[in-house]
Formats: structure tokens, C-alpha cells, sequence
């Protein structure tokens, strides 16, 4: 039962309810649903146009996913998180408001804050980190860079969505203390900063699916204040129950579930009360985006997406072991650098998923090693194959048939036969998922190029898709098959869809014709009118014992051995959690070999959150790069040869093997997930269980030494000064973290947690102070309200959660 939608607004509002009286029953029942995936309802005669809303926490794809419209690609969100950097967050939402204002976006779907509660969670690199108060430290600096560039912030998914199985149906059963102090955290502070939108969660919590659920009412609106819009995951409002709730815009649009709405409000099913708040906070949200009258957007800075994406790579990196190796050519002279991995020269710069994005290019750790060190001889190897499936063709070797460019035709046919639309595209790895193209009412699409090899030999030749398909080389066909798709989320079938090859003899410079048909009306999608399809080559791994003996001949012929490890889309995607934490392949018996042929042998992690690594203690350097968008590679190349210091810190604790792992599982029973562990996840459940991670919660090295000099609790409020020193021989950068501890507490509480955290940089020799705020609140527990408990607070300081030289006490008085 849902607690009806008040009719009282906002004192933001009132203004608008002039606007209201015009509209028509209809006409505000058609503005709260989208007019398509993409859009909402222009309404002409109130100056409403309509706004444009796009998927985008790592970079702004807009409303086409068309790589002839490309897109900024900056690191994904537990790189971000793992700078700990407020200040790099706003400017990284300052970037993101840029380029929607590119694109004619007025709404980002972004950024996405729920929590890392198990390493399982298959998404978690989209998301900031294992802690509410980093995820909302951050939150709150991306939403202020967003919106003070007039475009809306759209915090997600609220609230509980920090898994996949299952998740348009799961019921997350967390309590009511968890809930209010770690998931619903990030979400309060992203609506202190003044968030203008807020999107709901495909999941149920406590039993009702969140788009008809309680929580957006309270506390949401009635106790944070919020006067946003509240959107749904595409396809979760469920039913017109959601409208009495407080769930104010459906998506995508006309939405089924509330194609009844101004029919119940006219026979007293539904108060039409709840329909005008609805509509207000939506004109509310048109005119903070210039969508209402005849302001238009507010301009944006101006902000060189290219550097701060490499920047941002840098500032999100973490060192997480170092023999002294690195930087390069400090210990002593490189001449020779051997790559290897299959993600040193294919790098993941992103998760799988709707939020992916197509950038204009992308830079690989392998072409940006070369450009580091020309001095050196950089040689590369495969190693181990790391690619699932096919993987696009090269723009350089396809040939569109009718224009004689880069490329290839899609052409959309009846079942007649007959053409309905063809357009020219520049990528044979395609997603229509709005746009112009008759998808929703075509039988066939055919994609046609012709491809010319550079190397001749046996290649695997096929496509990935949901729908049956057939392959045609040269006139005959190779593949007619329908790819056996797992499990029916939306993730599987349409993000990152299955592959079928036929063995392909090839001649170098030889072109061959290449057409794949695919039928369009046999996807079974929660979404209409959507497909993907990639055309391409799977790798080749007759040989996977080949593969490694040659990486390990040319580690042992190089001065220094750079590997580059990872995962691909079949391990950190949205629509699916994660099996294991293993790398996948051989990968883990490469670095093995690697290091046993040369143990100057460096390690970069190209991978969204945590991955076992257990030959962690035999290399000399472990760099983790996460997924590190389109400059990841230059950013590689800096650390490597010390041009930047790596600047993260791990926002979320690595295990060292899964089975050590305290708070693990994503699978529902019976429909329902049930959060055991109450407040006690990541690094609060490694310290209950007295375990020690391989890496914990807040590590990271540099490239300089410091002190921990003083902490000095401030006179006038809640807040520590903290004081260091850097002792090394260049500047550096610190990250401040500061937990608390009540261990005669008479309630349940964690062993430790974080209070504040702050960013210091210091030149050699530096020292440096800085006060980071403790409000009362960060020490305060849930029994119904917010409660500070009184007495002694011991408040530890240091560069992780697990090294915490200095200490102070505070007393609370009753």
C-alpha cells in the first residue's frame, strides 16, 4: 500500500501552477510518460519543449548510439571513485554537462551511486565505491558540476540496486538501519546538493517494486526535501499503482503501464492531484534546463574533455605494490620494454552495458608505451586471449560497397522484401536503440561491406547478435544459425549478445564481400524497437600454450616486461553478475611465466573492481588502471615512466582469494535477497571477521614518501586538522582519511568507519595542513531518527583503513 502523493508543492513549484490550469486531463497524462526512448512531450502552447534525456555517468552517448556521433569517454565510476577527489568529480560532471550541451541533451542519467556491496556485483564499475560516505562525497561534487552547467544530474538507482540477478524482479530485503546508513546515504547527499532528477530501481525492497514504493515519498520528498523528478529505469513502472507513489516520468514512452492513466483519474480510480505534482516537477525540471519559456540552457564551461579524461585516468589509478621498479629508468637504464596482453593493445576503457558510449578514438597501453619511450625497443605479445566473441572489424580494412568509404550499408527490408531504409555507418559493431530506423517494423536488416586482411591465414569469421543471422563470404554462406542466448535480462540478449564463426581462409590485401542478414522480429526484449549486432573476427586460441611460451620469450629478452591483465564483457557488464573473480583465460599462468623469465615484470589491472590476483607477491609492480576510457593508455604511459604519479586509492577492498570474501551473495531466494549482513559490508564486514584482504579499503602507494605529522581536533566544530609532510624528492599527492571508532558503543556498530575524507599535494619537502569536516551527523546511528550517541569518540587518521598513525578522542556530551 503506498502512502498518497501530498498535494502540497514545493514553494520551488508554485510559480508553475499558472501553466498547469492550461493543460488538458490528456495533455498531462501524456507529459509524466516519455513521447519515445529517449524524449519527453513537448507541449507548444505553455512554451514546453522537449527535453532529451541520455544514458551517460562515464561519458555521453546521447540520443543515437551511432559511432558518427562520438562521444568523450572518461573513466569509469570506480576509477573516479578511486581518486577520492571531490574536486576532480565536479570537474568531471562540468565535462559530462559539456558534452551533453554537445549533443542536445538535457538530462544525464548519471552518476550511478549505489554501493559495492559484493565484489560479485557485475556492474560495480559503474558505481564509486564499498562506502556510503566516499560514494556521497563524490555524488554530491558530480551532481554540483552537472547542474551548475544547467544540465540535470540524475543520481541512480534508488535505492538497493547493487546487483544484477535477477534485477527487474528481485525483492532486497536490507533493514532499516543498513538501509538508512549505508544505501540510502549517497542519495540523501547527491539531494543536499541539489539534484534535479533521481531515478528509480528496476528491484523491490521489502517487498514493493521501487517504482510504487514508499521510499520515494519518505524520505525522499517529505524528509530531504526533494523536488526533483523522480525517472524510471526504462520499462519499471509496472502498473498505475506507481501513480499515487511518487514516481513522476515513465520511460521510455508511451509507457503501457500508464496508457490508462487519464481514464482512472476521470472514473475516481486515481486522484488527479497526484497526476499535478507530477506534472509541476516536470516543468520544474524544463525550466532549471531551459526547456520553458525562452531562456534555453545556461551556458557550460569551457573544459578540454581529452585532458581531463586523461587526468581523471592518472588521478584513478592505483599503485598497488611497488619493488622500486617504477617509475621506469629511475634504478637504473630501460633500452628494451616487452608488452604483452590482450588488453595492452585491446584495452577496456569501459564496462559493458547501457552506458556505454562510442568514442572518436581510443588509446592502448601498447601505442602509448611506444610514444613514451622512443628511446626503447617496445616488442609485443598476445599471451593469453582475454576477448569473448567477435570483436568489429577495423574501420581501416572495411569498404562500403556503395560509397566506396570507410564502412559498411544497413539496409532495412519488409517482408516483401522491398527497402524501408538504408544508411551508411562506419562500424560493424551496431546498436539502434532509438533514432530513425524502422527496427520496430522491418523483417530483415542487412549489413554489407567488403574487408581486405593485413595478414593472411585462418581467421574466425562471424557475428553476435540475438536474432538469427546468416553470413555470406564472397556469395557463400558460412553461418545460418540462431545464437542460444542465456538467461532473459535485457543485458544478455541485447548488451552483450552471443557469437557464432565459421573457420575463414585469407589472403592479405585479397578483399572479400561480407553481407550478414538477421531477422528483427524474433528478439524477445523488454524493449521494442532495439537491436545490436556485431560483425567480426573471435580470436584464435588453437594454441593458448604457444601463446604464452612466445610472451615469455620476449619477457626474457627485454629489460622490463609490461603485462597489461584484464576482463572483457562477459565478466563486468550491466544484466549479469560475476560467476568468480578469477581473470579470464589463461592470464593468471601468462604473468606466472612472464615473471618467472624476467622479474622486473610490471603488472597494469585493466579491470572495474576487484580481481584476484595471486601472483601478486612475485612481480615488481601492480599498477590498477581500472577501466580507464579513451586516454587510458597515456595515462599507463605517464605512470610508467613517472611523468605522473598514480593518484589513486582503492575504493573498495580486494580480496585475496573469493572464498575470504565475508559479505558475497547476489542470488536470490525464492525471488528474494536478503541483506544478512546488516551495516557490515566491505571493509566494516573484513574487520568483523577479522580478515585480512589482500589490499584493503583506501590503499595506495605513490611515488613519495610521507609523514603523518599531527591531528588536532578544531575548537569551533566538527572537524580535525590534519598535518604531513612529504619527505620524498618530488610532489605527491595524499589522500586524508579519517574514520571513527566507538568500541563501547551500546548499539551496533562497525569496528571503524569513514567520517571524512580530504585530497592534499605537496611539493618535496613539503608540509601541509588541512581540516576535514566531521559533522555530527557521520557519527550518528538509525533507531527511527538520527542519533548521536553520547560519550567518547576515538577519531584515527591515516593513508588506509588498515594504517592509522594518528589518533584523537572527541567526547559527545548527552
Amino acid at each position: 500500500m503506498t502512502t498518497p502523493a501530498t498535494s502540497i508543492q514545493p514553494p520551488a513549484i508554485q510559480h508553475l501552477l499558472p501553466l498547469l490550469e492550461q493543460l488538458t486531463l490528456d495533455e498531462k497524462a501524456a507529459l509524466v510518460q516519455g513521447a519515445d526512448f529517449w524524449t519527453t512531450v513537448p507541449l507548444p502552447k505553455i512554451g514546453l519543449r522537449a527535453m532529451t534525456l541520455s544514458d551517460g555517468p562515464a561519458g555521453v552517448r546521447g540520443p543515437r548510439w551511432d559511432e558518427r556521433e562520438p562521444s568523450l569517454n572518461l573513466p569509469s565510476g570506480s576509477a573516479l571513485g578511486a581518486s577520492w577527489d571531490a574536486d576532480l568529480a565536479y570537474r568531471y560532471g562540468a565535462a559530462a554537462a559539456s558534452e551533453a550541451r554537445r549533443k542536445d541533451v538535457d538530462v544525464v542519467l548519471g552518476p550511478t551511486i549505489n554501493l559495492h556491496r559484493s565484489p560479485l556485483g557485475g556492474r560495480h564499475f559503474e558505481c564509486f565505491s564499498e562506502d556510503p560516505e566516499l560514494s556521497a562525497g563524490l555524488a554530491a561534487a558530480y551532481v554540483g558540476g552537472l547542474q551548475d552547467n544547467g544540465v540535470a544530474a540524475t543520481p541512480k538507482h534508488y535505492v538497493a540496486n547493487d546487483s544484477e540477478t535477477d534485477r527487474f524482479t528481485v525483492d532486497v530485503r536490507p533493514g532499516e538501519r543498513a538501509l538508512r546508513e549505508l544505501y540510502l546515504v549517497p542519495f540523501e547527499r547527491a539531494v543536499e546538493a541539489g539534484a534535479w532528477a533521481l531515478m528509480s530501481a528496476y528491484n523491490a525492497v521489502d517487498g514493493v517494486t521501487m517504482t510504487e514504493n514508499d521510499l520515494l515519498e519518505d524520505p525522499l520528498n517529505s524528509e530531504w526535501g526533494f523536488d526533483g523528478v523522480v525517472v524510471s529505469d526504462w520499462t519499471a513502472v509496472r502498473s498505475l499503482a506507481s501513480v499515487p507513489a511518487a514516481q513522476d516520468l515513465a520511460m521510455p514512452g508511451p509507457a503501457p503501464a500508464w496508457a490508462d492513466l487519464a481514464e482512472a483519474v476521470r472514473d475516481g480510480r486515481l486522484n488527479e492531484a497526484d497526476l499535478d505534482r507530477k506534472v509541476l516537477r516536470l516543468l520544474l525540471l524544463a525550466e532549471r534546463v531551459g526547456a520553458l519559456g525562452d531562456g534555453g540552457p545556461a551556458p557550460v564551461a569551457v573544459i578540454d574533455g581529452v585532458a581531463l579524461a586523461r587526468e581523471a585516468a592518472i588521478e584513478g589509478s592505483v599503485l598497488l605494490s611497488n619493488d622500486g621498479l617504477l617509475p621506469l629508468g629511475v634504478a637504473s637504464p630501460v633500452s628494451s620494454i616487452a608488452v604483452i596482453g590482450h588488453n595492452a593493445r585491446e584495452a577496456r576503457t569501459q564496462g559493458g552495458g547501457s552506458a556505454t558510449v562510442l568514442p572518436e578514438r581510443v588509446v592502448s597501453p601498447l601505442d602509448a608505451i611506444r610514444a613514451a619511450v622512443p628511446h626503447a625497443s617496445v616488442t609485443y605479445e598476445l599471451g593469453a586471449v582475454v576477448q569473448d566473441g567477435v570483436a568489429a572489424l577495423p574501420l581501416e580494412h572495411i569498404t562500403n560497397p556503395r560509397t566506396g568509404e570507410p564502412g559498411l550499408t544497413a539496409t532495412f527490408l519488409d517482408a516483401g522484401g522491398a527497402e524501408l531504409f538504408t544508411e551508411d555507418r562506419r562500424s560493424t559493431a551496431l546498436v539502434w536503440f532509438g533514432g530513425d530506423a524502422p527496427v520496430g517494423s522491418a523483417e530483415r536488416i542487412v549489413l554489407h561491406t567488403t574487408y581486405t586482411p593485413e595478414e593472411s591465414g585462418r581467421v574466425l569469421l562471424g557475428f553476435a547478435g540475438a536474432s538469427h543471422g546468416r553470413l555470406f563470404v564472397d556469395g557463400e554462406l558460412v553461418v545460418d544459425d540462431q545464437p542460444v542466448v542465456t538467461g532473459t535480462d535485457l543485458g544478455a540478449a541485447f548488451l552483450n549478445p552471443p557469437s557464432l564463426t565459421a573457420a575463414v581462409e585469407v589472403t592479405a590485401g585479397q578483399a572479400l564481400d561480407v553481407r550478414a542478414e538477421f531477422l528483427l522480429g524474433d528478439v524477445d526484449s523488454p524493449l521494442t524497437g532495439v537491436f545490436s549486432a556485431t560483425v567480426g573476427i573471435a580470436p584464435d586460441d588453437s594454441d593458448p600454450d604457444g601463446l604464452i611460451a612466445r610472451a615469455a620469450g620476449a619477457a626474457a629478452a627485454a629489460d622490463v616486461a609490461v603485462v597489461v591483465v584484464g576482463t572483457n564483457s562477459k565478466v563486468e557488464s550491466e544484466g549479469y553478475d560475476r560467476e568468480n573473480l578469477d581473470l579470464p583465460g589463461r592470464q593468471d599462468d601468462l604473468v606466472r611465466a612472464v615473471v618467472a623469465a624476467n622479474p622486473r615484470t610490471v603488472v597494469i589491472v585493466n579491470a572495474g573492481s576487484p580481481v584476484v590476483l595471486p601472483w601478486a607477491e612475485d612481480v615488481a609492480a601492480i599498477v590498477l588502471g581500472y577501466f580507464g576510457g579513451q586516454e587510458f593508455g597515456h595515462a599507463i604511459g605517464d605512470i610508467l615512466t613517472g611523468d605522473a604519479e598514480p593518484g589513486g586509492r582503492l575504493p573498495t577492498t580486494w580480496p585475496a582469494a573469493l572464498a575470504d570474501v565475508p559479505v558475497l551473495d547476489v542470488t536470490p531466494q525464492d525471488g528474494v535477497l536478503i541483506y544478512d549482513e546488516g551495516i557490515h559490508i566491505g571493509y566494516r564486514a573484513w574487520l568483523r571477521a577479522g580478515a585480512a584482504p589482500a589490499f584493503p579499503f583506501g590503499h595506495g602507494l605513490g611515488y613519495t614518501d610521507w609523514t603523518w605529522d599531527a591531528i588536532e581536533a578544531d575548537a569551533d566544530g566538527y572537524a580535525v586538522t590534519v598535518t604531513v609532510t612529504n619527505t620524498g624528492r618530488r610532489a605527491g599527492k595524499q589522500v586524508v582519511q579519517v574514520y571513527a571508532e566507538r568500541p563501547d558503543s551500546a548499539v551496533e556498530r562497525p569496528e571503524r568507519w569513514l567520517v571524512g575524507f580530504a585530497v592534499v599535494r605537496a611539493d618535496a619537502g613539503e608540509t601541509v595542513s588541512v581540516s576535514v569536516p566531521v559533522p555530527a551527523r557521520r557519527l550518528a546511528h538509525w533507531t527511527g531518527e538520527w542519533t548521536v550517541e553520547p560519550g567518547a569518540y576515538a577519531l584515527r587518521v591515516g593513508p588506509s583503513v588498515a594504517e592509522l598513525p594518528l589518533r584523537t578522542e572527541w567526547t559527545v556530551d548527552a
